[in-house]
Formats: structure tokens, C-alpha cells, sequence
């Protein structure tokens, strides 16, 4: 007869283990968690060879590392048990370890959640790592693959980090840029959500995936059951997001997928290095390129703030039975008049530009129009000229898109910080955005000696010979002169 082996928790019967009964309450065993030595002495985790691990709770008290609670761990009866029942096949202890320090398994984590998040060079993407990285009280940790190292565009790619890694989450946050041709955004932002959300399903994981309003009609107090019906002429970002959307409530609904969509509005906040959206808008301004406001009065958004998404996904993750197979927008409750902001930002750079006319629609779609006829010529006398990806979008200067929030005040989530919006935002972001294009030379009209420029930065633009040779002099003593500025 086969001898039946149990885990240190079933042993121990201290209700720690998977779905154990003091799972919640006191949170499960690392033992219970650390995948890395799964199936060794024929346990499942490390329910076999749970005296490696740090942090178990053992005789009452939490343990630390191995060295700390071997001598305990050698009184055991369970690992007395194991190593009866194992024999000569035990594994040694420094082979154990040595499997728990290898990455190439798994992160050396064994109290805390992993999770990965695609597209974490990103405006949202960034947000939730710093968030993760920076905020969290350190039970969770994230990881984020560049394409080189996880392209989605590559189902083999995605096999094998996600087996290699075995995370308990995914965030997908990647979208190809707004004017992507038909193959790209079909692969990254269709495609690409797909199959990270048959490994969610196969990893038996939890899969949050970040879509837009892009896929919902215009108008007022637009609610998550309100979608666009999939036709060719939506352009290629709508159509490949709307196409996610449906795949992934039809793989929730015929293979049981563990997903939640959170829909953005006009996403604003510091971060990304892109120049689109509502960055676009603000550029627009500031490089004083926008003569006349191209929208009408009372045309109204809603807008989404970078900082509050990452909260929302901690949230939704810590409340899976909720938020499970669900939709929800994802955006500040007040929306926002486009005049008002365009008005703002041109009153806080003081430009002259756009001034206050509003163009209609039909003259902004000849407008446009014509310049991408202009720009088809010159492309073809090799002449690279790209216009802003939003201009795909002009219709929607001119008509309201207000997204409902009675879902997201239904659910259990509160937004701790209401008065937080884009106008109580805006000054910060546009000091942020300034200097980093004025850095990378982006703004050609903006004043030059916008606050924030430095004396060494000056120096260098000036006398480069003086600054070096000052700098020089300081090379045996701290550089903190010349390193505030950076």
C-alpha cells in the first residue's frame, strides 16, 4: 500500500494552510505559498521541506531564516516524520536553499504575492510599480518585463516567463500607440490580451486588465453595459480594445477566467514620456501650436488620475469574489469641459495661444483633412511627417463623453480622495511636463527662462570650459553643487 503524504499544515492542523480556516485571518503559511520547492518528498509548495523556509509559524511564533530555527526545526515531530518516511532520498538542506535563492524559479518571496505587470513602462504601468515598490507595506511584489524580455507579440515568450516565474497575478496595462496600423494593434492590444489571459487562466490566476472609453459611445453617464457594437470602420485602437473586452467575458463565461476590466477615461499624471492624450493637449499649448480652440462649449470628458488606479487594483485584488468577471469605469466623478481646460492651461504658461475661437467641426474636419493629404505627399517625397495620433479622434473634441461612476460607489471601493481632479492636479503636471520637454528640446516656443532652470545648467549652455574646469576642482570632495539639479 502507498504510503499517503501529508503537508506540515495538514499535520500541524494549524489552519494556515490553502483555504485553511485561520487563512484569513492570520494569512496563509510561506510554506503554503513558496512554489519553488513544489513536489519535493512529494509535498505540494513546500509542504515537505517547510524548515527551509523563513518566516513559518511555527510552535506560536513566526520563524526567521533557516539558520535561526533549524535547532527548533530538528525537534519537529512533522520533520522528524518526513525524514523517516524519506530516508536516504531526503534532499539536503543546502540544496534546498540553494533552489530558494534561485531566480530563474521564482523570486526569493516567500511571504509575499507576486505579480507581473505588462506595459510597466507606461503612464499606468509605472504608477502601479511605484505604487508596488514604493507604497505597499510589503506583502506583495511586482515585476515588470520590457518587451525584449516579454513580448506579447510572442506566445512562446509568454509560455516561459510565466512558467518560470509562476506569478499570482497579472496586470495588463500595454496598449500599441493610437495610430497603430491594423496588424500592431491587432496583436498587442488583441492578441496580446488574449493570450495572457489563457495563461491567467492556465496559472488558475487572477488577470486585471486595463481597457478604455474608447470602446463605449459618446454621451452622458455612460455606463459599463453600454459598449460600441464591433464594426470595421472603428479605428484599429477601438476595435482591437472592444474586440479584449468581448474575448475576455467569453472565456469568464465558457472556461471560468478569474478577469476585471477597469475602463480609463482621459487618463492625466506625471510619468509617462509619450505625447499623447491629454499630454497632447497640454504640448498643444505650450508650444503655443493650437491658434484657435478646436472644440465647442459645454462639450464635456470624464478623466482618469494615474494615482488612484493603482489603490483600485490592490483593491479589486484583495476582493476577487466582487470584482471577479465584473467591469467597471474608472474615472473621477466630476467630468470636465475641454474649454475650461484649455483655458487654464493657457492661463497658467500666460500664452497668447489658441485664442478664444472656437472652430466648428466641419472647418477643424477640413482642417484636418488637408493636412493629412499634405502629409500623404510628403511621405511619399521621403519626407517623414506624423500627425498627432489624437486627430483620429477629432469628432470626440466636439461631442460629450461622460462615463458613469454608480458602479464603482455600488462596489466596496471608496476613493478616499474626491477633491483630488485634473484642476487641483494641473499645476504640478504642467511644471513636470515643462521641464522635461524643454530638457529634451520638444517646446520651441516656450520662454526660456521658465522656472526651474539651473546655474550649472546655464553654465553649460554658456561657458562649458569654466563649468568643467570648477567641477574638476571639486573631484575630491562631495558633488552636491552640482547634483541638486539633477
Amino acid at each position: 500500500m502507498t504510503l499517503k503524504k501529508i503537508n506540515c499544515w495538514e499535520y500541524m492542523q494549524c489552519g494556515r494552510g490553502p483555504k485553511g480556516s485561520k487563512a484569513k485571518r492570520l494569512g496563509v503559511c510561506p510554506a503554503a505559498l513558496e512554489k519553488r520547492l513544489d513536489r519535493i518528498h512529494g509535498g505540494i509548495n513546500s509542504g515537505r521541506a517547510c524548515w527551509v523556509v523563513a518566516g513559518t509559524f511555527c510552535g506560536g511564533t513566526v520563524q526567521g531564516s533557516f539558520a535561526r530555527k533549524q535547532v527548533a526545526c530538528k525537534r519537529c515531530d512533522f520533520y522528524n516524520k518526513v525524514h523517516h518516511e524519506e530516508g536516504g532520498a531526503i534532499e539536503k538542506n543546502n540544496i534546498l536553499l540553494g533552489r530558494l535563492k534561485d531566480t530563474s524559479a521564482r523570486l526569493d518571496i516567500t511571504t509575499k504575492q507576486l505579480g507581473v505587470i505588462i506595459g510597466s513602462a507606461g503612464l499606468i504601468g509605472g504608477a502601479l510599480m511605484h505604487h508596488f515598490n514604493t507604497k505597499t507595506s510589503g506583502d506583495m511584489e511586482v515585476l515588470g518585463p520590457n518587451s525584449k524580455r516579454l513580448s506579447i507579440r510572442q506566445p512562446g515568450d509568454i509560455r516561459s516567463y510565466f512558467e518560470k516565474y509562476q506569478p499570482d497575478f497579472i496586470v495588463n496595462c500595454a496598449i500599441a500607440p493610437l495610430d497603430s496600423d491594423a496588424q500592431l494593434a491587432y496583436e498587442i492590444n488583441y492578441l496580446g490580451a488574449v493570450r495572457l489571459a489563457k495563461m491567467a487562466r492556465q496559472l488558475k490566476i487572477p488577470y486585471i486588465h486595463f481597457s478604455s472609453s474608447a470602446t463605449q459611445p459618446m454621451g452622458e453617464n455612460i455606463t459599463e453595459e453600454n459598449t460600441l457594437e464591433l464594426d470595421a470602420g472603428l479605428s484599429n485602437y477601438a476595435k482591437s480594445k472592444l474586440m479584449a473586452e468581448k474575448s475576455l467575458r467569453y472565456m469568464h463565461e465558457t472556461q471560468g477566467l478569474d478577469y476585471t476590466i477597469v475602463r480609463l477615461a482621459i487618463v492625466y499624471g506625471k510619468h509617462d514620456h509619450k505625447i499623447q492624450g491629454f499630454q497632447r493637449l497640454l504640448f498643444s499649448v505650450a508650444d503655443q501650436s493650437m491658434p484657435f480652440i478646436l472644440s465647442k462649449p459645454g462639450v464635456k470628458h470624464s478623466y482618469t488620475n494615474t494615482k488612484k488606479v493603482p489603490l483600485f487594483v490592490t483593491h479589486i485584488l484583495d476582493n476577487r469574489d466582487e470584482f471577479s468577471g465584473q467591469a467597471y469605469n474608472f474615472a473621477d466623478r466630476e467630468p470636465v469641459e475641454m474649454i475650461q481646460i484649455i483655458k487654464a492651461i493657457k492661463t497658467y504658461l500666460d500664452v497668447k495661444t489658441p485664442r478664444e475661437i472656437c472652430v466648428p467641426y466641419p472647418l477643424a474636419k477640413t482642417g484636418q483633412t488637408m493636412l493629412t493629404w499634405v502629409a500623404r505627399r510628403l511621405r511619399r517625397l521621403g519626407v517623414e511627417v506624423r500627425l498627432p495620433a489624437e486627430m483620429q479622434f477629432m469628432r470626440n473634441f466636439y461631442e460629450t463623453q461622460t462615463l458613469s461612476m454608480d458602479k464603482l460607489e455600488r462596489s466596496s471601493y471608496r476613493d478616499n480622495a474626491q477633491e483630488v481632479t485634473v484642476f487641483s492636479e494641473l499645476t504640478s503636471i504642467i511644471y513636470y511636463y515643462l521641464i522635461r520637454w524643454k530638457h529634451l528640446n520638444r517646446i520651441t516656443t516656450f520662454n526660456e527662462e521658465f522656472k526651474g532652470s539651473s546655474k550649472p545648467a546655464g553654465e553649460f549652455l554658456s561657458s562649458p570650459e569654466n563649468l568643467l574646469e570648477d567641477v574638476n576642482s571639486y573631484s575630491h570632495k562631495p558633488l552636491e553643487k552640482y547634483e541638486a539639479g539633477l
